[in-house]
């Protein structure tokens, strides 16, 4: 069975930093790619950054460039969101994603979700 648990986020001040975490069980962690999104009240989700399997090639939004970094560890399955110099647009619900993983049960693809963590940013 597939799980995604982010941990990491919390209540942060303007330009402080927090490091995500996304433990992944029940699936070739190294076999596929993953994602970090987030959803703020009201809007709709944005995908922050992409990581390529297994060699951890990462892609960002051009609202995060240059302050937010994703990088995996695959000896742990967990694949890492390092914000930094957060401001209070950042303040989110922030969810790791598996796209396309191979469901050997239903012999299909799916994207699996973790349930996300709260990145507040306020002072």
């Amino acid at each position: 069975q597939v799980q995604l648990v982010e941990s990491g986020g919390g209540l942060v001040q303007p330009g402080g930093s927090l490091r995500l975490s996304c433990a992944a069980t029940g699936f070739t962690f190294t076999t596929y790619a993953m994602n970090w999104y987030r959803q703020a009240p009201g809007k709709e989700p944005e995908l922050v950054a992409a990581i390529t399997n297994p060699g951890g090639v990462a892609n960002y939004a051009d609202s995060v460039k240059g302050r937010f970094s994703t990088s995996r560890d695959n000896a742990k399955n967990t694949v890492y969101l390092q914000m930094n110099s957060l401001k209070p647009e950042d303040t989110a619900v922030y969810r790791c994603n598996a796209p396309g993983v191979w469901d050997s049960r239903y012999d299909t693809f799916a994207d699996y979700w973790g349930k996300g963590t709260l990145v507040t940013v306020s002072s």
